[in-house]
């Protein structure tokens, strides 16, 4: 491969890196064409993209970003696929689907999500788990609503509380001429 191609290839991934800010680096090795297309066709679902590199060349990006990241070029040996994305979990769950349904490929080798690093299939789990800026704020949102919604909730039972005794209270008046019968009666 020539100098200038590489450079050319090692600026695509760098631009991608820069684009999609989660990244999932796996192993896609042994996937027949067909399951090669459904993996690509259903990365195209997510809004994953998925990339496959030469190890030197992404290695070689790696070293020009900065932090932990770098601590994932341990991982790329073997045929390696890059899935890029701007969801965190998407790859993660992706993957989990297709395991559920017999594919033995793609393999987490590492991922670098919400700027913390993962090395190794068994943080698949852990990685579908994560969730989005958006699910986090609806959580939080669900925080915030719930103790108004217990005093609305208690203000409404004892508002209809009160309704049941002014109920009560309408029907001693009724049974008090009775009340005042018995105590003016004269005392034996």
């Amino acid at each position: 491969m020539k100098k200038e191609l590489k450079g050319q290839i090692i600026e695509s991934i760098s631009a991608q890196l820069n684009q999609y800010p989660n990244f999932y680096i796996t192993d896609i090795a042994g996937l027949n064409a067909g399951q090669t297309s459904r993996l690509r066709r259903e990365c195209f679902n997510e809004g994953v993209q998925l990339t496959v590199v030469k190890n030197t060349l992404f290695a070689h990006v790696l070293k020009g970003v900065e932090g932990e990241v770098t601590t994932l070029a341990d991982t790329l040996v073997g045929n390696t696929a890059i899935m890029y994305t701007n969801t965190p979990a998407a790859p993660a769950k992706l993957i989990q689907k297709l395991q559920r349904e017999g594919f033995q490929k793609p393999v987490v080798k590492g991922a670098f999500v919400q700027d913390c690093v993962f090395i190794g299939e068994d943080k698949l789990a852990q990685l579908a788990a994560i969730k989005t800026r958006e699910e986090l704020i609806g959580d939080i949102i669900s925080l915030l609503q719930s103790p108004m919604r217990n005093i609305v909730s208690a203000l409404e039972n004892a508002s209809e509380g009160k309704a049941e005794d002014e109920k009560i209270g309408a029907a001693k008046p009724a049974d008090a001429p009775v009340a005042e019968a018995v105590e003016a009666a004269p005392a034996e």
